[in-house]
């Protein structure tokens, strides 16, 4: 049966809808039917766009070929008999299925039975009502090919992968690619097949990588050791490489293809040609730049200057002993034990460029068994590429710390011959022995003594290891060094000793440097006993002046421009002159202290009296530890005493230069009965030291200070050396002599600390009592010493911070240099922690 045909309105309402679902039922079906023919073409692109079939063999990908042509054949003819394009009437069906009641197909209905009835008529005309606006907003349904159901295994989706994958990354197709397929197109090969390749530069050099591409064939200059990336892509032996740079070049078949410049060639590509030159990488230079330097303290300044094309790495300077030129006398006329040679790292900056650098090789060698001995410094250098640049020998003297007290530079000569050879101990133990047959007034301590004897002891033994000799060569060296230092009790003293030095090394022909710093010392020394007059003038000061006295006024001016003159005459080699007006100015300062104590013992301060009585506790202490040290000896060797009896007669009791070995007045209590020495006598140390603890604590309970940061940290030390002192005093109760020596240690460097704190406090209090340049003495430099290193005033407000330029003298640009060089000797020094020498590079590379 026919059905009607849509009433006009209800066709023209659907006309559209009826138009897409047709559309689409034609696409369900032609996804259907056509989705095999799509796969088979995908594979056939995703295979030809990868870029495989000019890699693989030609038999194999003219398989393929033939294979796809044929499945996409096959697919096709089925393809065109399974597709049935959809009509008008299974669109209106397919549409209608859509909604609930088929109401398409209600309202194309006639009525079948009481159309004349008019109660069934208006039923009826109520039920079409229903369905038309049923039809209202009606939209095609959506295509569902149901593709998944007839391709089980995804053959359609890893089609469309494979092929966006050979889209995305693949090499692509080129003009004569496919044409290899085919018989007879070998030339079409040779054309499709490409190549990159880049130059790649060492990274020392800093020169940028070449694209060799982009280089016209020709001569190309490359540095040596540079290396060259080939890349080859399509037919893999198409393209002829020739390189004279591989020893085994590498097979046609591989891709890819490394080698390095090592000198002059040649590279072919094809019917491009390169003749690589290669710059050769010249190794290092380095040499002395200047005269070598030396201080007072042995510290060595040798100037150097090195340079690469590149920049240098590293160097080092290595320091041999010159034995030809030794001379072999007295403790050097054995022969020396080997030794290795020294290596010492040499600065370099720490950023910039290195092509070019001028260095100063700072260096401190006193303690080193060649020092004061003919050696030569080779220098060597490195760049980055391992190549070393050696300079010519520079023979120097190499510097050791000048001692200028006679009994000190013995003791050195001593220590230098034991570590020449250990052959010398025994002849080094009978000077060390003859050396200290008669000790008063020789050694400024009993301690000094007592260690040099026990050093020759050491030397003596028969079986002397190494281990040992370097230890007696360490004592001797604190010995030298305690000796030459000197332990001075005040700024007069330190006056004299400083001329002393700077005497005796006028006398010895010292080097313009060392007279240099020893002149800077005496400098210092002549300040620190004007700044102690000038303190202690306000109270040797008398209320009427003396009429009848001629005095001399002399201000701090008239002293400097006389040490300038000093100065002067030493750097014109006139030392006669120098030295009559060096005794002159002494005999000057020593009047003003015979002056100054001439006019009367004024009342003292209470900070001057606890600091005296201070510093006669710390003699005190002293004297004690020495008798203790002694005491100890004598029972590690009983029968030394009687052999040494002699020798100890008559030495200074007196407290901070050690007692005799009986205590008090000479007696031996406890020992007249032949008992063991250190018995009786330990016992009595012990009550000794209990008495110096008390006198201590009475110290601290009338220090001065009180509440003030100073004050408070000079009682906190106290503090700590009255607990030494009682655990001193515990241990020579029980006989434990060396723990009584280490506390009776702990217990001075206490004491030490605390005066140190104490003199801090009373000048903040001086400071604070005559603020500015108030009560200033004519010849007091404590308000004109008070610039920073490089000459500057502190700023008005009394702080740290300066707010004034540099002073227009030439010793500011003396004193940067000085500091300059004190930075670079220690960011030299190889002991430091590393963290540290970081900084001091940092600070280095900002000036």
């Amino acid at each position: 049966m026919t059905r009607p045909d849509l009433p006009q309105d209800i066709a023209r309402r659907l006309a559209r809808p009826l138009r897409l679902t047709r559309a689409g039922l034609a696409a369900e079906r032609g996804a259907q039917a056509f989705w095999p023919l799509v796969t088979v073409l995908l594979f056939g692109g995703a295979l030809a766009l990868s870029g495989v079939l000019v890699i693989w063999p030609v038999w194999l990908g003219r398989g393929l070929i033939g294979l796809l042509a044929v499945l996409a054949l096959a697919t096709f003819v089925l393809a065109v008999r399974r597709f049935d394009p959809p009509g008008r009437e299974a669109a209106l069906a397919r549409l209608d299925a859509t909604l609930p009641g088929h109401p398409i197909a209600a309202v194309t209905d006639i009525q079948a039975i009481g159309a004349t009835d008019p109660a069934s008529a208006a039923v009826w005309a109520a039920h079409q009502r229903r369905q038309r606006t049923r039809l209202a907003g009606l939209r095609a349904p959506k295509p569902n090919p149901d593709l998944a159901r007839r391709d089980p295994f995804a053959l359609r989706l890893i089609a469309a992968t494979a092929f966006a994958a050979a889209i995305l990354f693949g090499a692509g197709t080129q003009r004569g690619d496919l044409a290899t397929l085919l018989p007879g197109s070998a030339d079409a090969a040779v054309s499709a097949a490409s190549w990159e390749g880049w130059i790649e530069a060492p990274s020392y050099t800093g020169k940028p990588t070449l694209y060799l591409a982009d280089q016209p064939p020709g001569p190309l200059e490359v540095p040596i050791g540079a290396r060259v990336t080939l890349r080859l892509y399509g037919k893999l032996g198409a393209l002829d490489v020739v390189e004279t740079f591989s020893d085994s070049p590498p097979a046609d078949t591989a891709p890819t293809r490394l080698f390095k410049v090592d000198g002059d060639g040649t590279l072919q590509i094809g019917s491009d040609t390169w003749e690589i030159i290669a710059i050769p990488d010249t190794p290092p230079r380095i040499q002395a730049a200047g005269e070598l330097t030396r201080t007072l303290d042995g510290e060595m300044r040798l100037p150097f200057a090195a340079s690469d094309d590149y920049g240098v790495s590293a160097g080092v300077a290595r320091i041999a002993l010159d034995l030809a030129r030794v001379d072999r006398r007295h403790g050097l006329a054995a022969e020396p034990e080997p030794r290795a040679a020294i290596e010492v790292d040499l600065p370099m900056p720490y950023r910039g460029d290195r092509t070019d650098i001028e260095e100063l090789l700072v260096e401190n060698l006193a303690q080193h068994p060649w020092a004061d001995l003919p050696v030569a410094v080779t220098f060597e250098a490195t760049d980055a590429a391992g190549q070393t640049g050696t300079a010519a020998p520079v023979e120097i003297i190499l510097p050791g710390r000048r001692f200028l007290n006679p009994l000190a530079r013995a003791i050195i000569e001593q220590r230098r011959d034991i570590l020449w050879t250990i052959e010398n101990a025994p002849r080094v133990a009978r000077i060390l022995r003859a050396v200290s047959n008669r000790p008063e007034g020789l050694f400024p301590k009993d301690a000094q003594y007592l260690v040099l004897r026990t050093a020759a002891g050491t030397l003596e033994e028969p079986d002397l290891r190494p281990a040992d000799r370097d230890a007696v060569a360490k004592a001797l060296w604190d010995i030298a060094v305690e000796i030459e230092d000197g332990s001075l009790a005040d700024a007069l003293e330190r006056l004299r000793h400083a001329r002393e030095r700077l005497s005796e090394a006028m006398r010895q022909d010292a080097t313009p440097e060392e007279l240099s710093q020893l002149m800077e010392e005496y400098r210092d020394a002549m300040r620190d006993y004007m700044k102690e007059l000038a303190q202690r003038e306000p109270q040797n000061r008398t209320d009427e002046p003396d009429s009848g006295s001629q005095q001399m006024e002399m201000t701090q001016q008239d002293l400097q421009e006389m040490m300038d003159r000093v100065e002067e005459l030493m750097q014109q080699g006139r030392m006669t002159e120098a030295q009559e007006l060096l005794d002159m100015l002494q005999q000057m300062m020593e009047n003003m202290q015979m002056t100054e104590g001439a006019s009367g013992q004024q009342s003292q301060s209470p900070g001057e009296q606890a600091m005296e009585g201070l510093a006669d506790t710390l003699r005190g202490q002293q004297g004690l530890s020495d008798e203790a040290f002694r005491n100890l000896q004598e029972q590690m060797n009983p029968g030394a005493r009687t052999g040494e009896s002699d020798e100890n007669v008559g030495r200074d009791g007196g407290a901070g230069q050690g007692q005799s070995h009986t205590g008090q007045g000479g007696e031996q209590p406890g020992q007249s009965d032949g008992s063991e020495p250190g018995g009786d006598n330990a016992q009595s140390l012990a009550g000794r030291q209990r008495a110096l603890e008390d006198e201590l604590a009475r110290q601290r309970n009338n220090l001065p200070g009180a509440g003030t940061p100073d004050g408070d940290a000079a009682r906190d030390s106290l503090d700590r050396a009255g607990r030494a002192m009682d655990q001193a005093a515990d241990a020579l109760e029980q006989g434990d002599v060396p723990g009584a020596l280490d506390r009776q240690a702990e217990a001075m460097e206490a004491l030490r600390e605390g005066m140190r704190n104490l003199e801090d406090a009373m000048r903040r209090d001086a400071e604070m009592r005559q603020p500015g340049q108030q009560g200033r003495l004519a010849g007091d430099p404590s308000g004109e010493d008070r610039s920073d290193p490089l000459g500057r005033r502190p700023g008005g407000s009394g702080t740290t911070a300066t707010d004034s330029p540099l002073e227009d003298r030439e010793d500011v640009y003396r004193r940067a240099q000085d500091l300059m060089d004190e930075l670079r000797r220690r960011a030299g020094e190889s002991d430091r922690p590393e963290i540290e020498r970081d900084y001091l590079r940092r600070l280095l590379d900002q000036f």
